[in-house]
């Protein structure tokens, strides 16, 4: 479900090694640039044998049309009671895994347990797609190859010490593999073998996956002992203009403008954070801490990052949302009409898909100060025929 893979290292590959063109001149340049980097000839041949293109995987990623769907729709789709049991189950069951996660990385279970919720119902669904095939075909085509390239090159190394085989292993269409659904060049260089039986089993070892997701959030940035999301009620007279990821200020600031906490007391005054309105001002809200922006390492998509870090929230005790009463939103052909009409104004939308991402928004809040207009990023039938 990872809409962009940002938790890889991004390697530039050599310019011979073109993407597209004859796929079998391709893999001969990819067997050439292993074993230039050293890798072990056996490793190589094992890998590469019976190496195929799978359009399926194209196809997939052509295909992502969840991402279309705003918050509340998205999060009611993916958050049930059913899923909350388990987690918390899961949680009781690994219980020393996540503790030693805690502990030594400072990442909390339950933002582990939600990303193992969405990305593998913890471990029951972890794909069906020869991985080694999924991540050659990949790098061989042209919309994302340098991102897939360097992990290729990883599940080699990976084959040589056993933790991979290239023609059993199975997971998700880009590439990911076990219960947090990581890449190979992440494997490489932030497995961790929790259960001490001398290989990094993120399919089939809860403590190998939780103890390795841990290790990458904070390699990426993760921030001990401190919050990720929390529900808010934002007054009406908020400034909406400074609502959004792009904005920041203290806490304390914030409550001083008359924002609290739907639940409880706000959690750390003294922090930065920004005012998450992922459906505008009159749907729900949040406060996103330093720690939310981390979760973009492992997935691009506000919505899919909103609600997983909300439903860690939920694992932890929290309420459901308020979902308030937003203003009803466009439909994907609309958003592409409106994403039309920025682009002709000027702003740099990032194309033309019918998905509300972080440069539309910023886009819709400039239009909407630009109008006159609450500019709170979230855009309406009524901004679309106003531009």
């Amino acid at each position: 479900m990872r809409a962009i893979l940002t938790a890889a290292l991004i390697l530039t590959a050599p310019a011979a090694l073109a993407c597209g063109g004859d796929f079998r001149a391709f893999v001969d340049g990819l067997r050439a640039e292993a074993v230039a980097q050293g890798q072990p000839q056996p490793a190589i041949d094992r890998f590469f044998q019976g190496v195929q293109r799978d359009d399926r995987v194209i196809r997939a990623d052509r295909s992502q049309g969840i991402f279309q769907r705003d918050f509340i729709d998205f999060s009611r789709a993916l958050i049930s009671q059913n899923r909350l049991q388990n987690g918390r189950a899961h949680a009781q069951r690994h219980a020393a895994a996540y503790d030693r996660a805690e502990a030594e990385f400072g990442v909390s279970r339950w933002i582990l347990l939600s990303f193992m919720a969405f990305e593998t119902d913890y471990g029951a669904v972890q794909g069906d797609y020869n991985t080694r095939n999924a991540l050659v075909t990949l790098a061989h085509d042209c919309r994302r190859p340098d991102l897939f390239r360097p992990h290729v090159l990883a599940a080699i190394t990976l084959t040589d010490r056993g933790d991979f085989d290239p023609a059993r292993t199975q997971g998700a269409w880009a590439g990911e593999i076990g219960m947090l659904q990581m890449l190979p060049h992440d494997i490489l260089t932030r497995g961790i073998d929790g259960d001490d039986d001398g290989h990094v089993d993120l399919k089939g070892s809860a403590p190998d996956a939780i103890l390795s997701g841990a290790n990458m959030l904070r390699g990426l940035g993760w921030r001990a002992d401190e919050p990720w999301l929390q529900e808010i009620v934002v007054p009406d007279t908020l400034d909406w203009a400074q609502t959004g990821l792009e904005t920041t200020r203290p806490v304390a600031d914030w409550a001083a403008d008359g924002l609290r906490a739907r639940d409880g007391e706000l959690l750390r005054p003294d922090l930065p954070a920004s005012v998450l309105l992922p459906m505008g001002r009159r749907g729900p809200a949040f406060l996103a801490y330093p720690n939310f922006s981390v979760l973009f390492e492992w997935n691009r998509s506000l919505t899919y990052v909103t609600t997983a870090a909300y439903f860690a929230t939920r694992l932890a005790g929290a309420p459901v949302y308020d979902a308030g009463t937003p203003d009803p939103g466009l439909t994907p052909d609309q958003m592409s009409t409106l994403q039309q009409r920025l682009q002709a104004r000027g702003h740099d939308v990032g194309g033309v898909d019918g998905i509300l991402g972080a440069m539309t928004r910023r886009a819709v809040q400039a239009e909407q100060a630009r109008l006159g207009l609450p500019a709170d990023a979230w855009p309406t039938r009524d901004l679309l025929n106003r531009l």
